[in-house]
Formats: structure tokens, sequence, C-alpha cells
């Protein structure tokens, strides 16, 4: 029997496409920036685009965030997709495009490298695979930062002299007021709430009170739907209203991280009299000054425990409208009410219910198994609590599941607290006190010896 080979042919390799992706970024919003950063994704569009080795993945872009940043969503977008095996190849402008900040970009870059993935450098034609590409890219890196350095003490110096000058920097429309030119012009519809605020708070309203009835009028604050308490205080406390302006109030930490701080001394602050139009008058600003002064000191007098020792603060949430629930103290009662319902009112938040402090400790000393309430063993059990309608609460454990329990209404005596006793006594026997003289008033009256 005769042998028979046949020689089979050997088949093309299939040759996979480079994955390639771009990144662009511009530090600053203007827009002759983002001119630049739109001419930035077209180049790189068509670059890679045109390879026919290559498949487009896209172009990752940053707008008007600083090198020196970590947090800058695209950069971290694209990293993430690194590392889930999407890219091959990233191609940016410069080492000072990736990032000015030497750490940041070391540790990227070694990543990158750990994942397979280069990074080429078109200034300065560079391939971060290369046998020589880490040493260049740690020198070129810690130049960039120091360049980064540089450029910020003389951005600081600038701004130092026209402070010092009385000129204003980087600011923003804010209500009642907006920023042509470095100038502040009246936002006359603003302008009359700014003065309804201060009228309100100076006649006795609380912020609180403030921010429901203006929410309840319709009125819009400038960057959210909702007036918050937050928003009505920084009002009453901003000096800009009365015509005056205080420069540098925060300072920038580094210029790496660029996070801003609030300056308490360590850097000179700038007080311009008569800058811009008043909306109030310095009279009326220095009186709601000190009527907030007044009412801080007593909250801080009256103040008997931090919120820190409050065992269910961010543990409960609210089934109506989301929003967490706080402690209340009156004088006849602790309880947790809903935020929203608190400071919205009704409108906002139609049926959450305040929980009395004491039915949620027997509620779930019940459901515990405790006698008196342990917080520790509460937080090992219990991730979070939903307040929901007809005194049901959803309790969220950590093991993942949820239990409903109900909690009873308080009496008008069980809700009374050990001082409320007290107090209604000493009354009942001031009372009986009183009744007994009268009494004897009476029978003194009585057996008076008649004058006729």
């Amino acid at each position: 029997m005769r042998t028979k080979i046949y020689k089979i042919d050997v088949e093309e390799p299939l040759v996979r496409l480079k994955r390639v992706c771009a990144y662009a970024r511009v530090s600053s919003d203007k827009e002759a920036m983002l001119q630049s950063l739109s001419s930035q994704v077209s180049h790189y569009n068509k670059m890679i685009s045109s390879n026919p080795k290559w498949q487009f993945i896209r172009v990752y872009a940053d707008e008007g965030i600083s090198g020196t940043k970590e947090d800058r969503p695209e950069f971290k977008r694209m990293v993430e997709d690194a590392k889930n095996g999407m890219i091959d190849l990233i191609i940016t402008k410069s080492i000072s495009r990736f990032g000015r900040n030497t750490e940041t970009v070391i540790r990227t870059i070694r990543e990158m490298n750990a994942l397979g993935v280069d990074v080429y450098f078109e200034s300065q034609n560079m391939n971060t695979l290369s046998s020589d590409g880490e040493f260049m890219l740690t020198v070129l890196a810690s130049y960039y930062q120091e360049e980064a350095r540089s450029v910020s003490e003389n951005m600081k110096w600038r701004i130092k002299r026209d402070f010092e000058k009385g000129i204003l920097w980087g600011a923003r429309d804010f209500y009642g007021y907006k920023v042509e030119n470095k100038n502040f012009i009246i936002v006359p519809e603003q302008a009359e709430v700014v003065q309804k605020i201060f009228n309100l708070y100076i006649s006795g309203l609380g912020i609180l009170a403030i921010t429901k009835q203006l929410n309840q009028e319709g009125i819009k604050p400038l960057h959210s739907k909702l007036w918050s308490y937050g928003t009505i205080l920084q009002i009453i406390k901003n000096i800009n209203y009365t015509g005056d302006l205080i420069l540098q109030k925060t300072y920038q930490e580094n210029h790496l991280t660029k996070k801003k701080i609030m300056n308490k001394g360590e850097f000179h602050q700038y007080h311009v009299e008569d800058n811009h139009e008043a909306i109030i008058s310095k009279e009326t600003f220095n009186q709601a000054t000190t009527i907030r002064n007044q009412r801080a000191s007593r909250f801080k007098t009256n103040m008997k425990r931090s919120n820190s020792n409050y065992p269910f603060t961010n543990k409960i949430r609210c089934g109506c409208c989301g929003g967490g629930y706080q402690h209340k103290t009156t004088p006849n009662q602790h309880f947790w009410i809903c935020t929203t319902y608190n400071t919205q009112g009704k409108a906002f938040c139609s049926e959450s219910k305040r929980i009395p402090e004491k039915s949620l400790y027997e509620t779930l000393n019940e459901y515990l198994g405790m006698t008196s309430f342990d917080e520790r063993k509460f937080n090992k059990k219990v991730d979070y609590m939903i307040a929901q309608k007809d005194n049901k609460i959803n309790l969220h454990l950590l093991d993942g599941t949820i239990d409903v329990l109900t909690w009873k209404e308080l009496s008008r005596k069980d809700s009374w607290t050990p001082e409320m006793r007290e107090k209604a006594s000493l009354a009942r026997k001031k009372n009986s006190e009183k009744r007994r003289d009268l009494t004897w008033e009476k029978l003194e009256l009585y057996h008076q010896p008649s004058t006729h």
C-alpha cells in the first residue's frame, strides 16, 4: 500500500487592528481654548481613522480642567477603558497635555505599561513602551510640573498686585448681581428678593421659615430649583450686597491640588468700600449680622448634645421624598423629622411623619431583643432605615434583607420627659398650697366676731 502525503497550505494569520484612542485637554473654558480643543479632537479623528492598521476608539477630551488635577472625568474614563482591555495605544499632544503632576503621570504610565498599553507623545516623539521611555518621561514630567509651579507663582503675584489696587479677580454672577468686565451690575428682580430676605430676617423670621416662604411663593434661586438653608445663610452673610467688597476670602492650597480654602488669616484680605451699587444699606447688613450672632450664641448655649451623640444621624431616610431625617427637640418631646418637610413644608413632602424618639427606641429594642438601646449592636445589624407612612419603618439590614417594623404613637402621658413630670409636680404642689391658703382665709373670715 502506497503512502500518500499532502501539503497543507498555511493560512495567512489574521492581523488584528490596533485599537487607538487620543487624549486632549484645555485648562480653561474660554472660547479660544474651546476652539483649540475642537481642533485637537478633529485632528485626532482624522489621524487615527486614516490609518488602515488602526481601529478608532474615541477621543477623550477634558474641558477647562488643569493638568495638575487628578479628578479629570474623561482622563479617568480613558484609564478605566484601558484597564478593561479596550485600548492598545493612546496618542496625546505632549506630556503637559497628559498631566502636569509628575506623580500622576508616572503612575498612570506605569499602569498602562503593565497592561501593554503604549502612550505616544507627539511633541516629544516618544513611546512609553520604548527602552528609554520611562527615563525621558520622568525628566520631562518633572520639568512640566516645575513649569506649572512657576506659572502658578507668577499668577499669584499678579492677583496680589490687583487685590492691593482693589481690582476684582475671578468673580462670577451671584444672586442679585451679574458680573460684566469685573463690575457688579444689579439684577432688579433678584435685588428685590435679597431685600425681602433681609427684611424678613430682621423682623424676626428664622432662616428655615424664610426658605419655606420663598419656595411656597415659587421664587427661584439662581442655580437650583429650591432655596435651601445654606443659600439663605450665604446671602445674609454676604457683605457684597452693601456695595463693599472683600478680596481674597479664599486661596488655593497649592498648584497641584488647586483646592480652595477659606482664608482665616493665612493671607491678607482687602476691604474695598463703595466698590459697586448697593442692594441693602450697611446698617441693615450690620443689624442682620448682630441678630445672626445672637441666635448662634443662644444655639450654642442651648445645645446639650452634638449630632454625633444621636445614634440615628444619617440612618433614617424619608420614604416620601428621599430626604434625610434630622433630630429635633421641643419643650415637650425629642423626635425625628424629614428635613424636606421641616424646611420646605407639606407641599414638598406630603406623606412624611415625625417619629417620637422614645417610640423608635422602644420599637428597635423589641426587635433586637434589648432592654435598653445598644448603639453598637444596632450598627452591627442595621444599615439604614426608611420611614414610610402608617408608622412603618423599612429596616435595611447589613446582610441585604429588609424587615418592616411598626412604631406606636405615644399618649400624652407617655410623651412626658422626667423634667416635664417634675415641672408638673411642682405646679400641682404650688396650686395645692394656693388652694389651702385660700381655704384658711375663708375660714378666718367666717369666724371673725361680728362688729354689731
